[in-house]
């Protein structure tokens, strides 16, 4: 499938929905790209999310102006020098058919006193920022910014919050771009090759369509490291490779799904086990999504079945309720459920807890919740992850203080006959509907039947 575009009307409905909730000028930088060792090579350039929301393609160095009565894109002109080197950029009336709205040089924009913006989350970008404002920007600041900034921040919250029907399409599209590098990488999974082998597939699978990673791809036997950067250790008989791979739209829309799936195409009893709790502990969340359901109920209750199948594998003993109010779940359970998904991975968390957490609501300081990134009650059209998960981890289970009070409740011995266990998080992307919810990445396979199925058909194919 390839990308299909937004049509402008849906950039000029979403700027006019931000006009209404203006009192004055509003500015929005879509950044520039960084060098890479030397002005000449650069990393790919993405735009800044909030503009992309608002204009929907990425323009280098270009500037968005939205007062209550008009919005108005300021762009460089093409430079012809720079043609020679990358090919010829839009103009200005392509521009303008595109996002639906006028198109201006830079040089002509002109910035009002009380003009606000948010921080751009890199140096050039706010430096630019700074210069066009006439006072200092620091990148990456909005969950401190005050005053009018803050009443900007909270209307692109509302705004993006709900998903209108072009951003579900993308999101649809991402999902499906990921569904097929996870079928990819499951094809090609075989002990004795790098996990790097895999990765490359992966994203091979959704690059030819044209999509990019969504962020940087975690694919990995050490599913015990939360955000594992390397993919350089060789596969082996017993592995199990934990894979969170998402495919992102040229718009920005991100996809973002973890699968765990036996090196060999076949699970072992103990990994089978322990799979199971984790997606009966996902299950268990997914049954809670719905309108009107406060997310960190969505997440006890992942934790909540995460301690309850614990205590049936007896690796945990007592009453699961009086384990996980102790904080049970944390021990192998240690993040949060989700997080919000949109045109950031971890949609709008440049305006950190601001956008994740309800007015009135704060981090809770219990370790089964203190990572959690999202404690909003759901609303239809709200776009999410759920991504329980059990690990193995030293820098936990091997210090008294963080095991503390829950040290008689575990049982070690028992623990250690799912040494061949180290990770294992089941993550898909969620649609909040009307009366439910619809998983997005339902078409990528996680039930342990269905995945040694695949895995035996790419071996078939193989030999």
């Amino acid at each position: 499938m390839w990308p299909t575009t937004s049509p402008p009307s849906a950039f000029i409905e979403r700027r006019r929905r931000l006009q209404a909730k203006l009192k004055g000028p509003a500015l929005f930088v879509s950044g520039f790209s960084r060098p890479r060792n030397f002005a000449g090579n650069r990393y790919p350039f993405r735009a800044e999310s909030h503009f992309l929301y608002l204009v929907g393609r990425t323009i280098e160095g270009a500037v968005l102006l939205v007062t209550p009565d008009q919005a108005l894109l300021y762009a460089p002109e093409p430079d012809p020098e720079e043609e020679l080197w990358t090919g010829a950029m839009p103009s200005f009336d392509e521009l303008s058919e595109a996002a639906g709205l006028s198109v201006r040089p830079l040089e002509e924009l002109e910035v009002a006193p009380d003009t606000v913006s948010l921080p751009a989350q890199d140096w050039d970008g706010a430096l630019f920022q700074s210069e066009l404002l006439g006072r200092d920007i620091d990148p990456g600041s909005g969950p401190e910014v005050e005053g009018a900034t803050a009443a900007l921040a909270d209307a692109m919250i509302e705004l993006r919050l709900q998903q209108d029907e072009a951003a579900i399409l993308q999101l649809r599209q991402a999902a499906w771009a990921t569904a097929a590098a996870h079928r990819a990488g499951l094809s090609v999974t075989r002990p004795g090759l790098r996990e790097a082998a895999v990765r490359a597939a992966m994203e091979s699978a959704f690059g030819e369509w044209g999509y990019a990673a969504s962020y940087n791809p975690i694919v990995t036997t050490r599913g015990e490291v939360l955000h594992a950067e390397r993919s350089d250790l060789v596969m082996r008989n017993g592995d199990l490779l934990l894979v969170d791979v998402g495919a992102e739209t040229p718009e920005g829309w991100a996809g973002d799904v973890t699968r765990t799936w036996p090196v060999s195409g076949v699970y072992s009893p103990t990994q089978r086990a322990v799979y199971e709790v984790v997606l009966s502990a996902q299950a268990a969340a997914l049954a809670c999504v719905r309108p009107a359901v406060r997310y960190l109920d969505v997440h006890r209750a992942a934790g909540r079945a995460m301690v309850s199948g614990l205590v049936d594998l007896g690796i945990l003993r007592g009453d699961p309720g009086e384990l996980f109010e102790l904080g049970a779940a944390a021990l192998f359970f240690p993040h949060g459920v989700g997080h919000l998904l949109g045109l950031d991975v971890h949609d709008m968390e440049d305006l950190g807890d601001r956008a994740g957490y309800a007015i009135g609501r704060e981090r809770a300081t219990r370790p089964s919740d203190r990572y959690l990134r999202l404690d909003r009650d759901l609303l239809p059209r709200m776009a999410l992850t759920i991504e329980p998960g059990f690990y193995q981890i030293r820098r936990l289970l091997d210090r008294p203080e963080e095991v503390g009070a829950l040290e008689p409740f575990l049982c070690r011995d028992v623990l250690e006959k799912f040494a061949d266990v180290r990770g294992i998080r089941i993550e898909d992307d969620v649609l909040v509907t009307e009366h439910g919810s619809e998983v997005l990445s339902a078409d990528i396979p996680k039930r342990v039947d269905d995945i040694e199925a695949l895995a035996r058909e790419a071996r078939q194919v193989a030999n």
